[in-house]
C-alpha cells in the first residue's frame, strides 16, 4: 500500500513547526509515525503535507518541573518504560508504556503522537486521566494547559486545535503511600486494549485517602470511574469493599462493541480488570 502524494518538511524547532503549519494548514505532524503512516498507506488520511517534528530536541525528555514530572511530547514509549524517574515516582506510566505494541513500536512511537491520535484502545489515555495529568499545547495565541480528562473529546478526536501542537505532558511526582497499577486484556493480534484499567490509590493510616480509576478500550474516550473512586474513599480498601464498589457504581453508558468483543463483554472485562487494578495498586501503596 502506498500513500497519496504529499510534501515533506522537517522542522528544526517548535516555532518552525508552527510556522510550517500556518503555511500548510491541512498538514499533519509526524513524530513516531506509527499512527499516521498506516492511515496514509490505507488512504484513510491524505494530508497534502507532512511536518516532521521527531528531531526537535526541545520536545523530548523527562525532567522534574514544579513538583511534577514533565515529559516532552516526542519522548518515545521505550524511554518512558525505561525511565528510572518514572519507575520510582510515577510507575504506572512506565508500566503502561511497556505494554504498548512491540519493541519496534515502543522505540519509535511517541507520547504526544499517541494521545493526539486518541485511539480508544490505546494504553496511555486512561493512565493520564487516572493521574489527572495535564497536556501542554502551543499555538499562535500562546501556550495553554488542558487536563487529560478534558483533552479526549471523542473517537480519534481531542481538544487540540488545528493550528496547535502538543509540547509536553505533566504527571504527578508520587512519594510514599501511593500505589498504582495498569492492567489490560489485550487483543491477541494487535496488542491493543480490549479493556485497560488504570488505578491510583493513596493510603493513609490504613484507610483509603484518595483513589482514581479509568479505563481504555470500552468507550470512545477514556472512562473515569469517579463514582467507584468516591465510594472507596474512607474504607480500608479490602477486597470486599473494592468488589462492592465496582459492582454497585461502575457504569459505562455506551460501550464499544465489535466483531471481537461486544459492548456487554467489555463492560464485564472492566469490572474484572478494574477490581484487579485497584487491588494491585492498594498492595503497592
Amino acid at each position: 500500500m502506498f500513500p497519496a502524494s504529499f510534501e515533506y518538511h522537517r522542522a528544526g524547532s517548535t516555532q518552525e513547526a508552527l510556522d510550517l503549519l500556518a503555511r500548510h494548514p491541512e498538514a499533519k505532524f509526524l513524530a513516531g509515525g506509527h499512527s499516521l503512516l498506516p492511515m496514509m498507506k490505507l488512504r484513510l488520511a491524505q494530508p497534502p503535507a507532512v511536518i516532521d517534528i521527531g528531531r526537535i530536541a526541545e520536545l523530548s525528555g523527562i525532567a522534574l518541573e514544579g513538583g511534577t514530572i514533565r515529559i516532552g511530547a516526542t519522548t518515545r514509549h521505550g524511554e518512558l518504560a525505561a525511565s528510572q524517574t518514572l519507575r520510582e515516582h510515577c510507575p504506572i506510566l512506565a508500566e503502561a508504556a511497556g505494554h504498548i505494541g512491540d519493541p519496534q513500536v515502543r522505540n519509535r512511537g511517541t507520547l504526544g503522537g499517541n494521545i493526539a491520535h486518541a485511539d480508544p484502545a490505546s494504553d496511555l489515555p486512561a493512565v493520564l486521566v487516572a493521574l489527572d495529568a495535564t497536556v501542554d499545547v502551543l499555538g499562535p495565541n500562546g501556550e495553554r494547559q488542558v487536563r487529560a480528562a478534558d483533552f479526549f473529546v471523542g473517537l480519534l478526536s481531542t481538544a487540540l486545535g488545528e493550528d496547535e501542537i502538543i509540547t509536553a505532558v505533566h504527571v504527578p511526582f508520587f512519594a510514599s503511600g501511593v500505589g498504582t497499577a495498569y492492567l489490560k486484556a489485550e487483543h491477541p493480534a494487535s496488542g491493543y486494549a480490549v479493556c485497560g484499567a488504570a488505578a491510583v490509590v493513596t493510603m493513609s493510616g490504613g484507610v483509603c485517602a484518595d483513589t482514581s480509576l479509568a479505563f481504555n478500550g470500552i468507550s470512545d474516550i477514556p472512562v473515569s470511574a469517579s463514582a467507584v473512586a468516591a465510594a472507596l474513599v474512607g474504607t480500608s480498601l479490602d477486597d470486599a469493599a473494592i468488589d462492592a464498589a465496582i459492582s454497585s457504581h461502575l457504569s459505562v453508558p455506551d460501550p464499544l462493541g465489535d466483531v471481537y468483543a461486544s459492548g456487554e463483554y467489555r463492560v464485564q472485562l472492566a469490572k474484572v480488570y478494574g477490581a484487579r487494578a485497584l487491588k494491585a495498586a492498594r498492595d503497592r501503596a
